[in-house]
Order: structure tokens, then C-alpha cells, then sequence
């Protein structure tokens, strides 16, 4: 009986796949944003089971997105592997959403997945979603695509090409545009070679629900490219019923049997809109952001390649390879925090968290929260998160905390960036003393609904939240987990969306726990665990 991929195979906030096989083992690489550490790697020996691996940008030295906007920081990387050598390519996003976009590419090698990788290369500014080419004759090349911030463009889309010089750690010689938009606009390059031919394997239109994969191909790596008539090969647009919209921005890779899989983003809408006259007027709403599937591949007589169910709409259950199944420990749904270092799963904003922000070890079992700047801050605040990973989901965390002044607080926190977020905490109030509250963000609009609900001080206080589809409900209690009581009303979760963001929306929803002091003296707050349980479905 054949083995089935079900899809999305990295389910929430992992869009731009980039994947390669090194012997048995498979690893994908995934964009990561104003979200540290950059990039996320995760493995695999069947195309069925994926781990997060590692990060390969874990030093500051080789990665500060202080000041970064919302969906701007790490684009699109791409991972590759040649004499012995893991390369990978990526993009820092420092200016977006602006006339001149300022986007910087880089690239870091090592010998080993795990690292350490090295200090970035700098390449060229160009344009975003740099692709490294390894060719049969030793020679490199980096694709990538061209912004251009006239108006009007003078082309809907370009691409570039030039060589790399790993000797020298330099990009030399000509730059040559091998695509000038003359039929659709392209990102997301990457050039590969099979028999005569070099593969331009681009996304196309955008990455919203009209994104797209499109194929072209020359006998010379320069060009001209022919346009293959049945692109796009794989999208969603003509199935807007269909689970996994907006895909597109494919790579691919062949396994030791010679089978062809390519991983591609996609995402999963909610019934939800925006409402008309905004940014993405009538869109639907996607608060798990732009997730990554994969699907099987064959090539046709005439030496194309395309999806392997005859059509270009992507399956959501994929045969998968011939290859020995490989199951990963699942980790538990609580984290107790009884490591010294956080686990894997967490991320912050912009730059590392280090002892100035949290202790583990200041109180054994507790994560120590010092409280930094406030949540629209870019610079430093003390916060970490994970992933909303399905639509059907509750977090909780238990905290010990004794705020002295109302700009103390610390708690459970649903947020998609800086401006959009639902914040459960625990604050002081001149005449309630420690208190619960509830502050929301939309767009910079903000509101407090539910006042301020006294507490006993030194109390343990569980906070919880559920999340159905579009329906966020906050809970909290100062009698044990059993206690918990509703507080607030039902939210709009949709709101932590892609479409729904008037900046940033290139990310996904995030669920985790912060602590801020605005009056500087770092007032802090002991976590006890952070539990997180999804329930699986579409």
C-alpha cells in the first residue's frame, strides 16, 4: 500500500520553501521575517516527517533586524549543497512599503547543517529571492529578481543573473537581465539543469490567491528562455474552494530513487473578509500565513516538467516517495521550562534574547521574564512565540509575577506583528492594585474591553486561550487549571491575518508570552510552563 503526504507538510508561517537532499536526508529551509533566529531548517529522510533542525542565523554578527518593519527582515532563502558545502542565500529586507525598497543579499556556507555558519558574503542589492546555481563545470551562478521603484515600471518584472566566484566571495562579471516581464511578472528564481537544458523555475503573479509556478528553459544558462504554453503548472487561482490557495514560489528536489517532488507555499482561508475600501478590499482572511506543501513531479516527453496528477491544481493528499518511513519524538505539549536553553520552537523579535531579557536558571523550573519595552517597539522586547500551526487550537501559561505600577505587565499574548495583537496580562491599577486585563491592537487602533478585574496579590495566575477558526476567547483563574473563567468577549481572530494587517503580511499568527516595564527598572515576571494544543484537521 502506498505511503501518503498529507498537506500542508510545515503547517503555519513557513512560506518560500527552499529544499535539498544530501544522501538520506532532506532539509528545507523557510523565510522567517523580523522573527530571530533567521531561518528556519527543518529535516527529513521520508518527505512525510519533518523536525526543526536549526537556524542558521544565530548571531548577531550575522544578523540585526533592529528598526525592521512588520513582513520585512529575512526573504525567501535559498539552500543549497555542493562539494561538501551547504550554501545559503537569503535577503535582509531593511526598507519595504516605500518608493525604494532596500534589499540586501547575502550568503553564509558551512560544512555542517547544524553550523556554525559563517559571517554573510554580501552579493548584490538588486532585488529580492537571490537563488544560488551550482553548474556541472564548477561555476556558480545567482539568480534573482529586480525592483524598480519608477513609476511606472518600465517592465512589470525582471531577472537577473550573474556569476559567483566562491574563491574570491564575490559576485564577477556581467550582470545580464535573462526576463524582462513580457508576459507575467516572476520572483522567487531558481535556474537548474537537466540533460541539454537550464531550467528557470520562477513563481509568478504575486503571492496572494492569483500566485502561480511557472517553467522556462534554454540550452544556454544566459538565455533567451523559452516559455513553456502550459504554465502556470501549478496553481489555485481557478479553484478558490480549494484548501491550499496561494500556491506558487516552488523548488524542487529529486530523491536517491529518481522520483521528482517540488515544495511549494501555500495557505489555508478562513470564511472571513476584509471588508471593502481597505488594503486588500473583499480578500479572505489567512491567520496561519503562508504554509508550506509539496508535490509530486514528472517529466513530459518533451523534456517539461509538471505536476504528477495531470493538472496544475496541487493535491492536497501526495504519494510519497519510495523510501523508509522515519517518525521524529513528538514533544510534549508542555513545556516546563526545566532546560537552560528554550526550546527550538521560539522565536523573538528582531534580535536574540539574552540574560538582559529572561533567566531560566534564576529560578529553576520558571522562566524568568525581565520586562523591557513596549509591544510596538522594533528595537527590544522581551517576548518570545511560536506558531499558530491549525485553525482549532488553546495556549495557556501559569505566571507568578507583582507588577508595582500600572507600565508593568506580563502574560499570554496572540499577535501577527507590532500593531495587530490580543494581549491577556497581568498589570497594576492605582486603586485595584494587581489586576487582569485584556488590551487589543488593530492597526494601531486600541482598545482595553473588558476594564481592569482585581486580583489577589501572591497569587499564581493561569491565563488561557482558545482559538476556533476566527473566534479568540481569553480565560483566566487564581484557583488551579480547573478554575478557569471567560474573560472578555469572543474576538475576531481573523484579524491576525495576512490580508487583514495594514503593513506587514508576510507572515502568520503567533502565540506566546511577554512582559514589559516601561518605567526601565526591568520589573520581572516568573513563567511556570507554556502549553500549546492544536487540534489536527483542515
Amino acid at each position: 500500500m502506498k505511503k501518503i503526504i498529507r498537506n500542508p507538510i510545515l503547517k503555519g508561517f513557513h512560506p518560500d520553501p527552499s529544499i535539498i537532499r544530501v544522501g538520506e536526508d532532506y532539509y528545507l529551509a523557510t523565510s522567517t521575517f523580523e522573527w530571530w533566529p533567521g531561518v528556519r531548517i527543518h529535516h527529513s529522510k521520508d518527505l512525510i516527517n519533518w523536525e526543526l533542525l536549526t537556524y542558521p542565523l544565530n548571531r548577531v554578527s550575522q544578523l540585526d533586524l533592529r528598526g525592521v518593519g512588520p513582513s520585512q527582515g529575512i526573504w525567501a532563502p535559498c539552500l543549497t549543497y555542493c562539494d561538501n558545502t551547504y550554501f545559503l542565500v537569503y535577503t535582509v529586507v531593511n526598507s519595504f512599503y516605500c518608493n525604494m525598497y532596500d534589499t540586501n543579499n547575502y550568503l553564509v556556507t558551512t560544512e555542517n547543517i547544524m553550523g556554525p555558519w559563517s559571517e554573510p558574503v554580501p552579493l548584490n542589492n538588486f532585488g529580492f529571492d537571490p537563488s544560488l546555481f551550482h553548474d556541472e563545470d564548477g561555476r556558480k551562478y545567482m539568480v534573482s529578481m529586480v525592483t524598480d521603484h519608477r513609476i511606472p515600471k518600465k517592465y512589470a518584472g525582471r531577472l537577473i543573473l550573474q556569476e559567483y566566484s566562491h574563491s574570491d566571495r564575490k559576485l564577477i562579471g556581467e550582470v545580464k537581465e535573462i526576463y524582462k516581464g513580457d508576459k507575467i511578472f516572476l520572483e522567487g528564481p531558481h535556474v537548474f539543469k537537466r540533460g541539454d537544458f537550464y531550467y528557470l523555475f520562477s513563481a509568478d503573479t504575486g503571492t496572494g490567491e492569483g500566485h502561480g509556478q511557472s517553467i522556462q528553459r534554454s540550452k544556454n544558462i544566459w538565455g533567451p528562455y523559452e516559455w513553456y504554453d502550459g504554465n502556470s503548472i501549478l496553481t489555485a487561482r481557478d479553484n478558490p474552494e480549494h484548501l491550499l490557495q496561494k500556491s506558487g514560489h516552488c523548488d524542487l528536489v529529486e530523491t536517491q530513487n529518481g522520483e521528482w517532488y517540488a515544495v511549494h507555499l501555500c495557505g489555508r482561508a478562513l470564511d472571513n473578509r476584509n471588508p471593502e475600501g481597505v488594503r486588500f478590499g473583499g480578500c479572505r482572511r489567512y491567520t496561519l500565513g503562508r504554509e508550506t506543501a509539496i508535490q509530486k513531479m514528472k517529466w513530459t516527453q518533451d523534456d517539461w516538467l509538471v505536476l504528477d496528477n495531470g493538472t496544475n491544481l496541487p493535491d492536497i493528499f501526495v504519494e510519497a516517495p519510495e523510501l523508509p518511513e522515519y517518525v521524529f519524538l513528538q514533544k510534549p505539549v508542555r513545556d516546563d521550562f526545566n532546560d537552560d536553553i528554550l526550546d527550538i520552537e521560539y522565536q523573538s523579535l528582531r534580535i536574540p534574547l539574552d540574560e538582559y531579557f529572561y533567566s531560566l536558571t534564576a529560578r529553576k523550573g520558571f522562566l524568568r521574564m525581565y520586562g523591557r519595552s513596549g509591544l510596538a517597539s522594533r528595537f527590544s522586547q522581551s517576548l518570545i512565540a511560536r506558531r499558530w500551526t491549525e485553525f482549532k487550537f488553546e495556549a495557556s501559561t501559569c505566571l507568578e509575577y507583582e507588577p508595582l505600577v500600572f507600565k508593568n505587565m506580563a502574560g499570554l499574548i496572540c499577535l501577527y506583528d507590532c500593531d495587530n495583537y490580543y494581549y491577556l496580562h497581568v498589570t497594576h491599577d492605582e486603586e485595584l492594585g494587581k489586576c487582569i486585563s485584556v488590551l487589543t491592537a488593530e492597526n494601531k487602533t486600541y482598545k482595553y474591553p473588558v476594564g481592569f478585574l482585581k486580583i489577589e496579590n501572591d497569587t499564581r495566575i493561569y491565563l488561557k486561550v482558545t482559538i476556533d477558526h476566527d473566534k479568540l476567547q481569553f480565560y483566566y483563574s487564581t484557583q488551579g487549571e480547573e478554575q478557569y473563567k471567560p474573560v472578555g468577549p469572543v474576538f475576531d481572530a481573523s484579524i491576525l491575518s495576512d490580508e487583514a494587517c495594514s503593513e506587514g503580511w508576510f507572515t502568520g499568527a503567533m502565540v506566546g508570552i511577554c512582559c514589559q516595564d516601561l518605567t526601565g527598572f526591568g520589573t520581572y515576571a516568573d513563567f511556570d510552563y507554556f502549553e500549546y494544543k492544536a487540534e489536527i484537521g483542515e
